[in-house]
């Protein structure tokens, strides 16, 4: 069976370019309706992780109504065998979440933190029941938080934008290659993130340019960089030598000195992601 197609994007996976997106990614699947399965692990240090991902359930429901979306939500809010912050129950990988996952068409995961996202999917079942959904057809859509945990290595968002931590890096899920792909970037969404507006620069994921330059110079092993604005989409169909951009902005790939800037409807090389 042929692979399925990765999706990453820079956020907005409920706004109207993000509409497009999905609309775009399940009318390549050709199946109605169309089994998606949300999987809630980045933001499950949130006590409101679910509502998070039923506010997504929901606008997929409401906004795909031609696909008729069925949502079943995978609620591995942290990795088995670790504390849980609530002092309450809270859902580990299952039975359950293996036949969501293994069953969707369309699997999506996003809004959290991108280094509890990887502290919490790696080394568990879920990677492995990613990637067999993968082999098997499946469409894989990982935006904000998730697209970043999913690289080679984590920018630590919270970590130092929020909470002043020093600068560095976590290790990453490396994805693209448990999908079978050549490349492992380093993944870095928001890239062209305005919130600071004049007295701040924000972008680069709220890291600000001269901040992110000094993270460049400290990864541990040095990779092309995949930056993805926000309302904005990097598609990896099956089997394509390229990568499609859609939606609001640019991707902006460094890689050995070199920049390129690739906008939205065009597309660019694979190859300018390998090391």
């Amino acid at each position: 069976m042929t692979a399925g197609t990765l999706a990453l994007l820079g956020s907005g996976e409920t706004s109207s370019q993000g509409r497009k997106i999905h609309d775009h990614l399940m009318s390549a699947i050709g199946e109605v309706p169309v089994r998606v399965a949300l999987l809630e692990t980045p933001a499950g240090f949130q006590p409101n992780a679910h509502i998070v991902y039923r506010k997504v359930g929901a606008f997929l429901e409401k906004s795909l109504q031609n696909f008729r979306p069925q949502v079943a939500y995978v609620q591995a809010h942290r990795k088995p065998g670790t504390p849980n912050p609530f002092g309450s129950s809270s859902p580990t990988p299952s039975a359950e979440s293996e036949h969501a996952l293994l069953d969707a068409h369309y699997i999506f995961t996003g809004p959290g933190s991108p280094t509890y996202a990887a502290r919490n999917l790696r080394d568990t079942p879920i990677l492995d029941l990613l990637a067999r959904a993968y082999g098997g057809g499946a469409t894989l859509v990982f935006s904000s938080a998730a697209a970043i945990s999913a690289g080679s290595s984590v920018l630590r968002v919270y970590e130092i934008f929020k909470a002043g931590a020093d600068l560095g890096w976590d290790n990453g899920l490396h994805l693209l290659p448990r999908l079978g792909f050549d490349i492992d970037p380093v993944i870095v969404t928001h890239w062209n993130n305005a919130e600071g507006g004049a007295d701040l620069d924000t972008t680069r994921c709220y890291m600000g340019q001269e901040r992110f330059d000094r993270l460049v110079a400290m990864l541990p092993n040095p990779a092309p960089i995949l930056g993805i604005d926000e309302h904005t989409a990097c598609i990896f169909e099956p089997g394509a030598p390229h990568v499609r951009v859609m939606g609001a902005g640019t991707a902006t790939i460094l890689n050995r000195g070199d920049t390129t800037v690739v906008s939205a409807g065009d597309t660019f090389p694979l190859a300018l992601l390998r090391a």
